[in-house]
């Protein structure tokens, strides 16, 4: 599947409406970006094994790192890999639910949500 970035920032749009309001409604500070691939250097950072694949990436200091003496210097973000994301679905509807569980998983990171706390939101 391969869609315009267009298309694709209305599948990001559409997938993003989908996530609890519990969940969403903490986006306020952070930037979803959309590259086509993760960089071989992030891929490094990240600890990402040759051959293995990376949908999304948060970069940022999750809320339950924060210290209010020091705020982070930068935005929070989350990116999303367009081309990966593509590859590995076959219709639009698998992409949005695909967006939407990496976005869901990418802003766990950021408010500091465990793997149980997803499981039970139905995002595993």
């Amino acid at each position: 599947m391969r869609l315009s970035r267009k298309e694709f920032d209305r599948v990001v749009s559409r997938s993003l409406r989908r996530i609890p309001r519990e969940i969403r409604e903490n986006l306020e500070n952070i930037v979803i970006s959309v590259a086509n691939r993760p960089s071989p250097e992030l891929l490094e950072e990240m600890g990402v094994p040759p051959g293995e694949t990376l949908l999304g990436a948060y970069r940022g200091v999750s809320l339950t790192d924060r210290s209010a003496l020091e705020p982070p210097l930068y935005p929070d973000m989350i990116l999303l890999f367009q081309k990966p994301l593509e590859e590995m679905c076959g219709t639009t509807l698998e992409l949005e639910r695909q967006v939407e569980i990496t976005l869901v998983h990418e802003i766990a990171h950021y408010l500091g949500i465990d793997e149980e706390r997803l499981a039970t939101l139905g995002y595993e």
